[in-house]
């Protein structure tokens, strides 16, 4: 049952997070709160670990909730769950685009759908943030305004924000490195 679940969920995911894989966080973090799959911690280290392996996040995030939720199986079941929507919608849109392309309304849904794929990926990224650079159960539990941020993550944030858009040589690096040493530094530090 719980494979079954886990394709439904991800069918839905796969079938309305339009605009890539940082369209999928929203979906996953509402998940998470309604099904106990998983935490916001555990989507903060589910976000880095999908973020820095190859691939599509969307696909990382599917297989790695499945693994996490029900092994092999769950992470194959989440995986397909999440990729039939998209299948199923390009082969009828090949086969019906070529007829309607010129067709004003069928261009103005395309149109239309950008803002709505702005807004999915902006409230992905608001939910990073959050999950990354917040600590609102330390804080609730504390009632100390310091300790709703997450001091390594911003430390983090602020020095590769300088050495990306300041420090000349580094400009011109390739992304990767950073993603790599962000992880590293993840390792050491214990995030």
């Amino acid at each position: 049952m719980i494979l079954l679940r886990l394709f439904w969920e991800f069918f839905k995911t796969g079938l309305f997070a339009v605009g890539g894989g940082m369209a999928t966080l929203p979906f996953l973090y509402d998940m998470a709160e309604k099904t106990g799959w998983f935490t916001a911690a555990q989507l903060a280290d589910m976000i880095a670990v999908s973020e820095s392996t190859p691939g599509p996040i969307g696909v990382n995030m599917a297989t790695y909730v499945g693994f996490h939720t029900a092994g092999i199986p769950g992470a194959v079941i989440a995986t397909l769950g999440l990729i039939t929507p998209e299948i199923i919608i390009i082969l009828i849109i090949a086969r019906v685009l070529q007829k309607f392309r010129q067709n004003k309304t069928v261009d103005a849904a395309f149109y239309g759908l950008r803002p709505c794929s702005v807004g999915l990926i902006a409230a992905a990224g608001l939910l990073v943030v959050k999950v990354a650079m917040f600590c609102f159960d330390k804080y609730e539990q504390s009632g100390v305004f310091i300790d709703l941020f997450n001091w390594k993550a911003l430390i983090l944030a602020a020095v590769l924000l300088i050495l990306t858009r300041w420090v000349k040589p580094l400009k011109k690096l390739h992304p990767i490195f950073f993603i790599l040493g962000s992880a590293l530094i993840g390792v050491v530090f214990s995030f």
